[in-house]
């Protein structure tokens, strides 16, 4: 889908970067297509009617983008001209006619143009597109939207009841603040690599961009609950995620049992720092993952595997217990399920 030819429709896809040109910049209600039309209901989606315009590039922006469009958001993708998102660079793969399966991944349901901020030009239809926006999302450096006439400030003038989300690596003050952030360095930072991979190992990423997802995530909550307060309010949000707030959010039980019981997180491989038995065991046909989280589901593994008396042994009696005597449990099931 190639970008429009003129921002007054603002149509367009998947294609090479183009060049937005003058016009009638306004969002227009379309047609929405189905992805599947042999299953598509083709009844409302939850969504329709709110107009977002995304500005965001790589994988969490877009992601986030692309979930409201999921639930019939009318979304628009602003690009530059010629190069177009980052992502469009990634691969292989690529599709039959070229395009980055990656930025395929995450662009669906969304219509794009090119415009060239950096051009008083292109930040006019900008502008004029934000005064029938219900929500601009961006992810630049920092202060780079002040730099370009496009602020907090300015964009409340042309549009009054706008959402302006912005999503950083390391949030809009701090040391960090001016630094960009990839999903492996938020991993690192943050403390996920530090809980990932094997206890004797080097630390390992997450093999998807966890991050990156879970941003992606969060932003398209975070966005719903700023037009919800619009709604309810009548004033217009400004919203701020930043990547290191998400994956530090997201190690749940690891920061918890750290700041709550002082103990220090470790990499367990597989395992888990709470329950047990819960691993990957190598078996004949192939390696068996084993989560067992009750009591009940205890003794019935005890029973299935041949050795009741496991259960009853005071050792493996409870949860505590086997995690107490993890490696000496493993040193008896391990010969049993190979």
């Amino acid at each position: 889908m190639p970008h429009a030819e003129t921002p007054a429709n603002v149509e367009g896809g998947h294609g090479e970067p183009g060049r937005g040109t003058s016009g009638d910049a306004r969002f227009r209600r379309h047609a929405r297509r189905p992805l599947n039309p042999g299953t598509d209901s083709q009844g409302p989606r939850p969504l329709e009617g709110i107009r977002v315009l995304d500005l965001t590039r790589v994988l969490a922006g877009p992601l986030g983008t692309m979930i409201l469009g999921d639930f019939g958001a009318d979304v628009v993708k602003v690009e530059r001209p010629g190069a177009g998102d980052d992502l469009r660079a990634w691969g292989p793969p690529w599709t039959a006619d070229g395009v980055s399966v990656y930025f395929l991944a995450v662009n669906r349901n969304k219509r794009s143009l090119a415009l060239d901020l950096k051009a008083e030009a292109g930040r006019e239809l900008l502008r004029r597109l934000i005064v029938d926006a219900d929500v601009v999302v961006e992810n630049f450096r920092p202060g780079t939207l002040d730099e370009l006439g496009l602020g907090w400030t300015a964009l409340q003038a042309v549009n009054r009841r706008l959402v302006l989300v912005s999503l950083t690596a390391f949030g809009s003050s701090g040391p960090y603040r001016d630094l960009p952030g990839y999903d492996i360095v938020l991993q690192a930072m943050g403390g996920l690599m530090s809980v990932t991979g094997e206890p004797d190992g080097r630390p390992m990423r997450v093999g998807v961009a966890i991050v990156d997802v879970l941003s992606g995530t969060y932003l398209a909550i975070a966005i719903l609950a700023a037009l919800r307060e619009r709604d309810r309010t009548g004033a217009a949000q400004r919203v701020e995620l930043s990547l290191l707030d998400v994956e530090l959010a997201s190690l749940i039980n690891v920061v918890h049992n750290q700041l709550i019981a002082g103990a220090t997180p470790r990499r367990l491989g597989n395992a888990h720092p709470s329950i047990v038995p819960y691993d990957v065991f190598a078996t004949a046909g192939g390696h068996l993952a084993l989560a067992v989280a009750t009591e009940d589901q205890w003794a019935r593994l005890c029973v299935a595997v041949g050795r009741p008396d496991l259960a009853a042994n005071g050792r493996f009696a409870d949860n505590r217990q086997r995690v107490a005597h993890r490696d000496e449990l493993a040193a008896i099931l391990e010969p049993i399920l190979a």
